[in-house]
């Protein structure tokens, strides 16, 4: 008889890995409550690259005098034909995902999943009905929501989460981002091309503090904000929001959390805004799964714990995807790959997860893709590196394209030559970054990827470049 999967939650990790378990046999139910894709496809990765795209395609209009090009006419985004590209994209997406899941013969149970005792799970079904399903495996996959802050909480129509910016019809005059990171820098550029006027409030001393952005990449993309009139306030926290006269007041303080040992004193303890979007975490959807009835152990705030097998402290049950937690990587494709190695496992099939070489991709403008460790992690970890960097202004297709802003970064172990890690910051840097990701996966020396043939004239040439410059034999710097 067949092994019985059960997986909750359909977002990249949950059908990734009902896919692969149903690839090895496996009678596998999937549980998704709302929409095939998870936060990935329906809240986060793919409609802010839409947007993304069309704020892309603006941009490019406004200065198509420069190429070349008459424009003649008023040139304005359409937020709500934006929105409407946005959901036709999207539902193709999801309707994408189910057939491959029929394809694999694997159940869709629309509902919401509860565990009811060591191998029964219970689905309160969307149509309102009940359904108890038992499994021999259960992989759970259900991921977060954004995080509510109590001093200012959303009310989604001034103060938003990162769902609520997902389903503007207009674009705001103005709009204070709560938070410097991925999600909140991605979302400043978006609509700073749009015609806002956009704020970003961070905590830490620079924008995407975080240990895989080497700080080279914050400081460039600061000055690409600042050349776009988007102000940053860096060691700053919002206390509390009011209405006042229609727009939001929105009152700031020095920042407990920064790493800057002596923070200036704030310009202004005010600012006003039509709108405030909070984009400083996420919450755990994990408390009314019912982990409690099989003495599944989580943390305080809701997330999973998960060995290298992605197995919890419960024999055969297994945990994917961001319900991790900040303690793993809480990215789409680390996801999928989790899937797979809960699949694999939950299948008898022998697997482990390795999160050593995990690339990021952010979507800023430029972009940003990193892959291994920052100057400072090679430091701390106790290597002995050379830093070497490129801008990519020096190759002839960032100059025909007019994608000038940018920096490719590579650190490599002085003694053996082996690349420890690449930061790159410029046009398509989250597709470029690929070719690191293999590099470091492999433990090749940058001496090696200069030996491979480059295409010209195109943006991968920065790898080139860069490596002939770490092997000591530059050709253009």
């Amino acid at each position: 008889m067949a092994t019985k999967i059960i997986v909750i939650g359909g977002g990249p990790g949950g059908y990734e890995a009902a896919l692969r378990a149903a690839a090895l046999g496996g009678d596998v139910t999937l549980i998704e409550k709302e929409h095939l894709g998870g936060t990935c496809l329906n809240w986060g990765c793919i409609p802010s690259k839409i947007m993304k795209n069309s704020a892309d395609i603006f941009l490019k209009c406004l200065k198509a005098d420069q190429f070349g090009i008459k424009i003649q006419g008023t040139i304005l985004p359409d937020m709500k034909a934006l929105m409407e590209k946005k959901e036709k994209i999207v539902e193709t997406q999801r309707k994408g995902i189910a057939a491959m899941l029929q394809g694999r013969n694997i159940a869709v149970e629309k509902g919401t999943a509860k565990i009811k005792s060591s191998g029964i799970v219970e689905v309160d079904l969307n149509d309102g009905s009940k359904k108890e399903l038992e499994y021999d495996r259960l992989i759970i996959a259900t991921g977060t929501k954004p995080l509510n802050v109590a001093d200012f909480p959303f009310d989604h129509t001034r103060i938003l989460s990162s769902n609520d910016i997902l389903q503007l019809d207009e674009i705001p005059k103005s709009i204070v981002i709560v938070g410097g990171g991925v999600i909140g820098c991605e979302f400043a550029f978006i609509f700073s091309a749009l015609g806002s006027q956009v704020t970003i409030v961070e905590a830490m001393s620079r924008l995407l503090p975080l240990p895989s952005v080497d700080e080279e990449c914050s400081k460039l993309l600061l000055r690409e904000m600042k050349k776009k009139k988007i102000v940053v306030l860096c060691d700053t926290i919002v206390k509390s929001s009011v209405i006042k006269d229609n727009l939001l007041s929105i009152h700031l303080d020095i920042s407990p959390f920064t790493d800057t040992p002596n923070p200036k004193k704030l310009k202004t303890a005010i600012i006003e805004s039509e709108k405030m979007a909070v984009c400083i975490g996420r919450s755990a959807l994990s408390f009314d799964l019912g982990l409690e009835e099989i003495n599944l152990k989580t943390t305080p705030p809701g997330w999973i714990q998960a060995d290298e097998k992605m197995e919890t402290n419960v024999k055969g049950v297994y945990a994917i995807g961001d319900i991790l937690g900040p303690q793993k990587v809480m990215l789409a494709h680390v996801a999928s790959h989790e899937g797979m190695v809960a699949a694999q496992n939950a299948m008898g099939k022998e697997s482990v997860m390795d999160y050593n070489v995990i690339p990021s991709a952010i979507f800023t403008m430029p972009e940003i893709g990193t892959v291994g460790l920052s100057e400072i992690e090679a430091k701390k970890k106790g290597y002995e590196v050379d830093v070497f960097s490129i801008n990519f202004r020096a190759l002839g297709k960032a100059q025909a394209i007019d994608e000038l802003a940018g920096t490719a970064k590579m650190i490599i172990e002085k003694e053996s030559k082996k690349v420890l890690g690449v930061h790159l910051i410029g046009a398509h840097a989250t597709d470029l970054i690929a070719e690191a990701t293999l590099a470091i996966q492999h433990g090749l020396t940058a001496k090696q990827i200069a030996h491979t043939i480059h295409a010209h004239p195109t943006l991968a040439e920065i790898m080139g470049e860069l490596s002939l410059m770490a092997s000591g034999t530059p050709i253009h710097g």
